[in-house]
């Protein structure tokens, strides 16, 4: 780029490379809505007044212009996709930017997984950068691939596509000062980086004690109050809305009544099928809601790229980055012109620009299971009586409570009568042949049984059904694909969608994915089960950090007592 060319073009004495003429420019810096055009050289933006003249000319007859849009916080793996399929999807909604969190992929593959996320996403027409993982394992309670230690962070943390270090889920550790934790934490300070932070219901002084540590952002408020308090205290709000956790409705409050100048959208984990609408939608229901739209705008904006030090990004003005949105309204935020670095992204919901064909990257295969058999899914029965994982729907948490189950052959097996199904995690990283064992309630299966690879955080195999040969039978079948999510029923396989890379993402294209999971629900359903979308509520029963009975590799745990729990014990009341 050269200084001398733009400042030439900002003055007019030279033709631009493009002009957005009789724009509405939407001014995340003054806060208003003003006519102008827009001259754009060498990807930047060089002016933005009256009167400039382009090589090219796109009169848009006072449509909005807006900064394009960037999500602060997302795991790609959750997409199930490749990133070029991501970008494919996302970019046409006016997502140009996103800051990824390789959280998951590094629980498999460690340091390699976040150079596999690099690599793919090198060549692609969105900027994508990297918050290291800072918890893998999140917990000592399962078994995952690898330990990101603070040695193995320091390999990357120069790297200029690295901005800090991504949620610190461990907050107890910083509390009490966890010396692992502690390096973490000393490593991205030192290299003046950004600490993303997780620390749900947190507050008082040990919330004080946790922003003082150096982490400065949270994307777990569920309600005004808790984010109102980490505004307070200096904190940015990453308000979250993914496919799991959905937060937008309940905080915005938050955006109507308070300073939003610390508010930032961010998706975190998003299927497929609500890839389409990505931070726009976000934007769009904002709005309804009666949200500023320019407000609304620099949240999904400028907001995001000044948390994270993204220095000309976020803005329509001269020495921005051309990365642009041409909105014909303020009601649905649907970009009919995505603008990246100066050209045109994607028009009217498409993708316009070529993806580089880059050579395919290589990966080893992820799961790694001990050789098992029938038998290895029996659970010798002490009672009819367990302790078992109840599901909440439509929440994460689960509940601890007494069910019945039957015996035969003195083991005990899934009782359909009581909606009480055996649940079992296989080790899939290490083959030590770990197989935790319980019962779940929530389901509600009539026959056969439901496996997949996705299972948070370690992303151990779990599989829940009615009976163990149609649950050993699931197992092989991803054992075979290398990963994935299958539906199985007296012994056949009525659905399933490999995963190879990881046991988290398919090679496969997006609509081959969105179509499959569609399948993969409705053969679930098919064998009676109730929920929705199963395989997301089953893939977080492993994590073992959120109430208040959970399934690891290595048994069932209790969150009460933090620690493992003999299933048929009496289960206390009145906790």
């Amino acid at each position: 780029m050269s200084n001398q060319r733009i400042i030439n073009v900002a003055r007019g004495l030279e033709k631009a490379d493009l002009v957005i003429k009789n724009a509405n420019i939407i001014n995340v810096l003054s806060e208003e809505i003003h006519k102008g055009d827009i001259a754009i050289a060498d990807g930047i933006i060089a002016g933005v007044g009256e009167d400039y003249h382009g090589e090219k000319e796109i009169d848009v007859n006072g449509a909005y212009v807006s900064p394009s849009f960037i999500d602060g916080h997302v795991h790609l793996e959750s997409a199930m996709v490749m990133p070029e399929e991501f970008v494919k999807v996302v970019l046409p909604a006016g997502t140009t930017t996103v800051i990824i969190d390789p959280h998951e992929i590094s629980n498999v593959f460690g340091l390699h997984g976040i150079s596999f996320m690099h690599e793919a996403v090198k060549n692609l027409p969105m900027d994508v950068y990297t918050m290291l993982p800072s918890c893998v394992p999140a917990t000592p309670f399962e078994t995952s691939g690898f330990d990101l230690n603070s040695y193995d962070l320091s390999l990357l943390i120069d790297k200029p596509w690295v901005l800090g270090i991504a949620e610190m889920m461990n907050y107890t550790g910083v509390l009490n000062l966890d010396k692992n934790i502690m390096a973490k934490l000393e490593l991205a300070k030192s290299k003046d980086k950004r600490i993303d932070g997780h620390a749900p219901y947190l507050k008082g002084k040990d919330l004080c004690a946790y922003i003082a540590s150096g982490v400065k952002s949270d994307h777990e408020c569920t309600t005004p109050e808790e984010a109102v308090e980490k505004l307070r205290l200096g904190m940015y709000v990453m308000i979250r809305e993914g496919t799991a956790a959905k937060d937008l409705d309940a905080l915005i409050p938050v955006l109507k009544n308070n300073n939003t100048r610390k508010c930032i959208f961010v998706t975190d984990d998003r299927h497929p099928s609500d890839l389409k609408e990505h931070i726009n939608g976000m934007v769009r229901r904002a709005v309804e809601a009666g949200v500023d739209p320019i407000k609304a705008v620099q949240v999904a904006s400028l907001n995001t790229a000044e948390y994270f030090g993204l220095k000309n990004l976020g803005a329509v003005a001269p020495g921005y980055k051309a990365d642009l949105l041409i909105l014909p309204d303020l009601k649905m935020f649907k970009p009919s012109v995505v603008i990246k670095n100066g050209g045109i992204a994607a028009e009217n919901g498409r993708l316009k620009t070529e993806i580089g064909m880059s050579e395919p990257l290589s990966y080893r295969g992820s799961v790694n299971v001990r050789w098992i058999v029938k038998e290895d899914f029996q659970i010798h029965a002490k009672s009819d009586t367990v302790r078992a994982i109840e599901i909440v729907p439509g929440q994460l948490i689960t509940k601890s409570v007494k069910s019945k189950i039957k015996i035969e052959n003195e083991n005990a097996i899934s009782n359909i009568d009581t909606d009480t199904l055996k649940i079992c995690v296989i080790e899939r990283h290490r083959a030590t042949g770990n197989i935790g064992k319980g019962f779940v309630k929530g389901f509600n299966l009539k026959s056969g049984a439901i496996a997949s690879t996705v299972a948070h955080d370690s992303h151990n195999m779990i599989v829940i059904g009615t009976n163990d040969f149609d649950m050993y039978t699931a197992a092989v079948a991803l054992i075979k694909s290398q990963g994935g999510k299958v539906v199985v029923k007296d012994g056949e396989i009525l659905s399933q969608l490999p995963l190879p890379i990881a046991g988290l993402m398919s090679d496969k294209s997006f609509d081959y994915v969105v179509r499959k999971t569609g399948e993969l629900n409705s053969a679930a359903h098919s064998i009676g089960c109730t929920l929705e979308d199963p395989f997301m509520t089953m893939g977080f029963l492993s994590l073992p950090v959120i109430p208040e009975l959970k399934i690891t590799d290595k048994g069932v745990f209790d969150t009460d007592i933090f620690d493992f729990v003999d299933i048929f014990e009496p289960v206390k009341v009145n906790r």
